[in-house]
C-alpha cells in the first residue's frame, strides 16, 4: 500500500473563489481508478507554512504510477495545481 500526501500553501494572488474551485477539482481525483481513501485536508497547526493537504491511498505502486500518467491528473496539475500553489511538501509512505 501507497500513501500519498502532499501538503501546500497557495500563492497570495489566489482568490477564495479560486480555491473553492481548486478543491471541487481536486476532489474529482477521487474518481480516478486505484485512488483510495482520498481527502481534502485544512492545516490546523501552526508547526509549519502550509495550510492545506490532499491524501489518498493505493494499493500497490502500479495503480500509483497509473494515477500519476492519468490525463485527469495530468490536466489538474497544469489547470489548477501550478497556477494556485506557491509551495509544497510530498510523501509517499509505504506502509513497514
Amino acid at each position: 500500500m501507497i500513501r500519498h500526501t502532499v501538503t501546500f500553501k497557495f500563492k497570495t494572488t489566489v482568490n477564495p473563489a479560486a480555491v473553492k474551485d481548486f478543491f471541487i477539482a481536486a476532489k474529482k481525483l477521487a474518481t480516478i481508478n486505484g485512488v483510495q481513501n482520498f481527502e481534502c485536508l485544512k492545516q490546523v497547526s501552526t508547526k509549519n507554512i502550509f495550510e492545506y493537504g490532499l491524501s489518498m491511498e493505493f494499493a500497490d505502486n502500479e495503480l500509483y504510477q497509473q494515477y500519476n500518467n492519468n490525463p485527469y491528473h495530468v490536466s489538474f496539475v497544469q489547470q489548477y495545481w501550478l497556477n494556485a500553489v506557491e509551495d509544497f511538501l510530498e510523501i509517499d509512505y509505504m506502509v513497514i
